[in-house]
């Protein structure tokens, strides 16, 4: 792909021709049934921002097992499929591309809101409590994963993968970051394990890897983005060798064909990010590091940063998420909605989700004055 620092500029995704470099980063907003069913009021949050260049949906999980929160989404059911198809309908009527994440929550779950134990590499629980339908929790220890529980998992993302097809997605991201299942793999402090999965680099990035090949080779890789978080602690995660784990999990995917890597909290200064933009030949999506401030100017300096640096697609989430006209509010250099009260984005209905007004409804209806949130601590 030509680099540009143009965020308006068409860019071309696997088969896909995006209008503009802005993604939509995926959004835990805990919005779905109790199921993991989409809600009819998800349809209208997503459709509000169709003119993103693409939106990632918020992460579905290909299993029950897999569930993290109460209300999150799932993808292992014609049901599921059903509440998403009114999703992508709705987003495609507006002119909207989408793909859908795939999590594993891993160790990060509860038998309150799933019925299950959950399962990781190692039994090493969560450092810390965990939210549930009951309130928060303490984290139980996991059940450490056999060689037949990781085919299972790895059968699992890909038929979720052709259930995401089934529901009218363009593809599909894989999550392997944010301290989730996949995560806990590569992680030292989560992985313990002396097989062909754990100790030194090459087995701790296998699980990965094996998910990848499987989703590519059941919907086609030119349909399967992959989301990591180098050196990311969120849900307790220690690394160890963070700049060895991802220069060689790049070069054992980066002859797929993938539609792309999803770099989160990407610092174009860190070595890190330049061995994986060397490294890796595809498209490159760049998640940049925001303060708490998000105004228009903050969002163009931090994205075109990461244009220069090499980056060809900026995924932004909290700008989205108050902003659903945000491409025309960064192209028109206005003001954006502030975030309001941060729990709201995890929970409730429709207000703090589809009440965020656009630029023409600002006269009649004004955003909250109300100061701006970072993202709390669930992060998809």
């Amino acid at each position: 792909m030509t680099h540009t620092t143009d965020l308006f500029a068409p860019a071309p995704l696997g088969s896909l021709t995006l209008p503009n470099r802005l993604v939509m980063a995926p959004l835990t907003r805990n919005r779905a049934e109790a199921d993991g069913t989409p809600t009819r009021l998800m349809a209208t949050y997503y459709a509000q921002r169709a003119s993103a260049g693409l939106i990632v949906a918020e992460a579905a999980t290909p299993n029950a097992v897999g569930q993290t929160y109460p209300n999150i989404t799932a993808v292992h059911s014609a049901r599921h499929v059903a509440g998403w198809r009114r999703v992508t309908d709705a987003v495609r009527d507006g002119g909207g591309r989408m793909f859908l994440q795939l999590q594993h929550g891993g160790r990060v779950g509860h038998p309150a809101t799933s019925g299950l134990t959950p399962v990781a590499p190692s039994p090493v629980p969560l450092p810390e409590t965990i939210f549930t339908p009951d309130g928060h929790r303490p984290a139980v220890v996991p059940r450490e994963m056999s060689t037949e529980d990781i085919r299972t998992t790895v059968a699992d993302f890909a038929r979720a993968a052709r259930n995401a097809l089934h529901a009218g997605f363009e593809g599909v991201e894989v999550h392997s970051a944010n301290g989730h299942l996949l995560h806990q793999f590569l992680a030292a402090n989560t992985n313990l394990r002396t097989d062909g999965y754990g100790g030194s680099i090459a087995a701790r990035i296998r699980f990965t890897t094996e998910v990848v090949e499987a989703v590519a080779a059941e919907i086609g890789a030119e349909r399967v983005g992959l989301r990591v978080s180098p050196g990311n602690t969120v849900n307790g995660i220690a690394e160890g060798e963070t700049e060895e784990i991802y220069p060689a999990l790049t070069e054992r995917l980066g002859g797929l064909g993938l539609a792309y890597l999803h770099l989160v909290y990407a610092d174009p200064d860190a070595p890190v990010f330049g061995k994986i933009r060397a490294g890796w030949p595809g498209v490159l999506i760049a998640n940049p590091v925001l303060g708490e401030e998000l105004s228009t100017d903050a969002v163009h300096r931090a994205s075109e940063r990461l244009l220069a640096a090499g980056a060809d697609l900026i995924a932004l989430g909290r700008p989205f998420l108050a902003n659903p006209d945000l491409v025309e509010r960064l192209r028109l250099d206005t003001p954006l909605n502030p975030v309001r009260d941060r729990y709201l984005m995890y929970v409730g209905g429709a207000t703090g989700y589809t009440d965020y007004p656009a630029l023409a409804e600002m006269a009649a209806q004004p955003s909250s004055s109300s100061s701006e949130a970072l993202d709390g601590p669930r992060v998809a």
